[in-house]
């Protein structure tokens, strides 16, 4: 009897209509949950993040305090801060829950790539948070405090403030997943490195249009967005040109 070939083809598993479903409903509720225990954990220290969160701009506001304009901004701005922390401190199980899903359909090769993937953009996600806290909001704020006229007594709003900073936050997560893009597009062949280094004068101009789009109307927060996003992409195609497939002779 002769031998089965070294290059057989690799089943997946299938499964029905009904067996996704479940298994989706089963994932989400563990998304779900870990959100909300991350929240319930979060909810006591709530007024002492809010304090963590606001230095960036108290440091720069002359009384050093914020302002409540509505009845109950003080709960709900606090609670929604809380609410979008958890979001990002899950986002490694929100990550894994989504590649656990699709894992049964991919091929063995597909899943030792998603693994790194999955850990590098965690990581780049978390990276792009805090280099919004510690560089881009000292920056912003900075710059907005040097306008303020000495008649004006400047004191935001800390609701506006919560939900500009989780704006920009997430802007800035999201941004410094450009390598993964970068890798992702080369991987499935949609392009190549080679092209990529062509397009470098079009994604600059595009990263600067894309900060003015994404960021307070100021240069210095377009700039301090832009410039790392295409120093990001470059990075992408230095680590599509090393971990690209080699051709099968």
């Amino acid at each position: 009897m002769s031998e089965a070939p070294a290059d057989t083809k690799e089943d997946l598993a299938e499964g029905t209509l009904l067996s996704h479903l479940v298994e989706l409903r089963n994932r989400l509720f563990k998304i779900v949950g870990s959100v909300f225990v991350v929240f319930i954990m979060f909810v006591p220290f709530s007024r002492k993040v809010f304090d963590f969160v606001a230095t960036p701009l108290t440091r720069f506001v002359p009384s050093g305090e914020l302002q409540s304009i509505g009845a109950v901004t003080p709960l709900t701005a606090t609670i929604s801060l809380s609410f979008y922390l958890s979001l990002f401190l899950a986002m490694p199980v929100i990550l894994y829950q989504a590649w656990a899903f699709v894992a049964p359909g991919l091929y063995r090769k597909e899943k030792h790539f998603a693994l790194p993937l999955l850990a590098s953009s965690i990581l780049l996600f978390y990276a792009g948070l805090a280099f919004a806290y510690y560089v881009v909001f000292p920056l912003i704020f900075g710059f907005v405090s040097t306008f303020t006229p000495d008649i004006v007594e400047w004191k935001p709003d800390m609701a506006e403030y919560v939900s500009f900073v989780m704006m920009v936050a997430l802007v800035f997560g999201l941004a410094f997943e450009t390598p993964i893009a970068t890798m992702l597009t080369v991987s499935t062949g949609l392009t190549t490195p080679e092209k990529l280094g062509k397009a470098r004068p079009y994604v600059f101009l595009g990263a600067f249009v894309v900060g003015m789009l994404l960021t307070p109307p100021d240069v210095i927060s377009q700039t301090v967005l832009a410039v790392p996003v295409y120093l990001l992409y470059e990075l992408g195609i230095i680590m599509s040109k090393l971990f690209r497939p080699r051709p099968v002779k």
